[in-house]
């Protein structure tokens, strides 16, 4: 399928994404993404927070060498880390690194150290906000591997929708999965996930700022625990 990458308005793209999301809204994740590599071709990409790769195998499917954008915030558990390497070594995408303006140590000196701690709104702007948003400037849509199943703030995430603070197309192709759906396709495709995903974590974000969850507790439970935080703001 070849794409046709024309330069399309913020109204044409917005009016493309709230036609889509009503259009595909049963469509099969796969079908999603098909769409998705159809339409947008090269401008397209997937974004990874790497606790699993659900979504870059997915979109490896419809658009083999497919950009796959993951973000360095200087604070990921090594095992992040080896789970970006094995996806760039074994999967047809193109992993691509983003990295904050400043370091780990740089921020430390400006701020003082622990932002993470004292202001972890801050400490996301600069590490993952900011960079992500200068990371899809030459993209028109991206996909997320966002679940509706995953917390509440998330419960009427679209399948398609616009994304009005980056002005681009945001794609959640397994919006309507449940864990039961990822672990069974992870299971049939012998698709890579994060390590920690069998170690009590079943959200993987920053070291500082994620825990293991208890029994019960909402998958996301583990991420900023004992603040009212749930979000780190890329899709807020």
């Amino acid at each position: 399928m070849t794409a046709v990458q024309e330069e399309r308005s913020a109204e044409e793209l917005k009016a493309l994404a709230e036609q889509a999301g009503r259009d595909l809204e049963d469509a099969s994740a796969l079908e999603i993404l098909q769409w998705a590599a159809g339409t947008f071709g090269k401008r397209f990409c997937v974004t990874s927070s790497m606790e699993d790769a659900v979504v870059a195998h997915l979109a490896s499917r419809a658009l083999p060498g497919v950009d796959v954008v993951f973000l360095d915030t200087g604070y990921h558990f090594p095992e992040t880390i080896g789970t970006r390497d094995a996806v760039a070594a074994v999967m047809d995408v193109n992993v691509i690194t983003l990295t904050p303006r400043q370091t780990v140590a740089e921020q430390d000196a400006e701020y003082g150290p622990g932002l993470h701690d004292r202001d972890p709104d801050l400490c996301c702007k600069l590490r993952k906000v900011q960079p992500l948003e200068e990371g899809l400037k030459g993209y028109q849509a991206w996909a997320t591997g966002l679940r509706r199943d995953e917390s509440p703030t998330r419960a009427n995430t679209p399948v398609v929708g616009w994304d009005a603070k980056r002005q681009k197309v945001k794609i959640s192709p397994i919006a309507r999965w449940t864990q039961d759906d990822v672990d069974a396709y992870v299971a049939e495709h012998g698709v890579l996930t994060n390590p920690l995903l069998m170690d009590g974590y079943a959200s993987v974000g920053c070291a500082p700022c994620t825990r293991r969850v208890l029994e019960g507790e909402d998958p996301r439970a583990g991420r900023w625990a004992g603040r009212a935080k749930t979000e780190c703001g890329l899709h807020g």
